[in-house]
C-alpha cells in the first residue's frame, strides 16, 4: 500500500490500519504532522463512541482514549482545551492540536 493511500485510510479509520497508537507511532512512513492528524481523528473517534454508549449503545474500551492522548503527547503536540467544540463528541480541531515545529 502506498504511503499516500495508507495515510487516506488511517484517516478514515485509524484503527482498521493501526492495532493502537503506539503502532502509529512507530510508522515511519508517515510525518509528525499525518501523525497529529490521524491521533486527532482517532480522540473525535473515541469520544463519539463514549456518547454511543452514554446513549445506551456498546461501547469500547476506554483506554483507547488515553492512549491516543499520550501518542500527541509524544510527538510533542500541545493541547489547548479551550478550543473543545461544545458537543457531547468533543474532539480537538487542527488549530488546538499543535506540534511544537509546525508553523501557523
Amino acid at each position: 500500500m502506498a504511503d499516500s493511500e495508507r495515510f487516506e485510510k488511517a484517516l478514515l479509520d485509524p484503527s482498521d490500519i493501526y492495532e493502537n497508537p503506539q503502532e502509529l507511532l512507530s510508522d515511519a512512513q508517515l510525518t509528525t504532522e499525518q501523525k497529529i492528524e490521524v491521533l486527532r481523528r482517532w480522540a473525535y473517534d473515541a469520544s463519539e463512541i463514549d456518547v454511543a454508549e452514554g446513549e445506551g449503545m456498546r461501547a469500547l474500551d476506554e483506554e483507547v482514549f488515553h492512549q491516543v492522548m499520550l501518542a500527541l503527547e509524544k510527538l510533542g503536540a500541545k493541547i489547548d482545551p479551550s478550543r473543545r467544540p461544545p458537543t457531547r463528541q468533543g474532539g480537538y480541531d487542527r488549530e488546538s492540536l499543535r506540534n511544537d515545529d509546525s508553523s501557523s
